[in-house]
């Protein structure tokens, strides 16, 4: 590769504690041709200190990280100026931590459940101008609008009021569901669970699918990122 083309790609720092997904999200960053991968590192400390010694284009963070919240790494590349450009890489799907995100200056925001060459791609995405958002983040952000309209905003036009908001009925789940739902969300894979449990792969299968479909939803971080919204499970317990 010729230093001209070196040069022209963009420069992303990353932020994730998790060290087998660092690695893959790094490499494949590094394999992309239109990035370049400025640092990895999987704490707020170490990103703060790589922040300070040189702007990169992107900042690829995760939210829940040992030492602090992502969101102050956020914070401090957006003060330094308009260069650096956020995305959000995290399974923190909650409608709080979303919103303070994107306050904080985040453009995209990514549920873990993509794979890294796909998430390496949302960056060059974001660059180019867009701002991917898993479609989870985007139902919460439509319902927090359509919420807002409809506690008052939306009716100015005409005499007729909003339809009020109602949040989706929880789904039932078995306590068995319930309990591989709460593992799914710590990050355990269907094998562990199935030992945890003491039963069998095909068992777990079967009530993740269960899951999926009271959920209304087609993958892990989807799962989580409802049962959350919808108080099903709290996460970090």
């Amino acid at each position: 590769m010729s230093r001209q083309t070196r040069e022209t790609r963009a420069t992303v720092l990353l932020v994730e504690d998790d060290e087998p997904t660092r690695e893959r999200l790094a490499a494949a960053i590094a394999r992309d041709a239109r990035l370049a991968l400025a640092g990895a590192c999987g704490s707020v400390a170490e990103g703060r200190a790589a922040l300070e010694r040189a702007a990169p284009d992107v900042l690829l963070t995760d939210i829940g990280l040992p030492d602090g919240s992502g969101i102050e790494l956020i914070r401090r590349a957006r003060a330094a100026g308009e260069r650096t450009q956020v995305m959000v890489i995290t399974v923190f799907g909650d409608e709080e931590t979303v919103v303070r995100a994107i306050e904080a200056g985040a453009a995209g925001y990514l549920l873990k459940d993509g794979t890294a060459p796909s998430i390496a791609g949302s960056v060059a995405e974001m660059l180019d101008g867009g701002a991917p958002i898993s479609a989870p983040i985007a139902r919460l952000l439509l319902r927090r609008v359509a919420a807002g309209a409809a506690s008052g905003g939306g009716a100015a036009a005409t005499d007729v009021a909003a339809p009020a908001y109602v949040p989706p009925a929880r789904p039932l789940l078995s306590e068995r569901e319930h309990e591989v739902l709460n593992l799914v969300a710590k990050g355990f894979s269907f094998p562990e669970i199935a030992r945890l449990l003491g039963v069998s792969p095909h068992t777990v299968t079967t009530h993740v699918r269960h899951i999926y479909g009271k959920l209304e939803v087609g993958s892990r971080g989807e799962a989580v990122f409802e049962a959350v919204q919808q108080g099903i499970i709290r996460l970090g317990e």
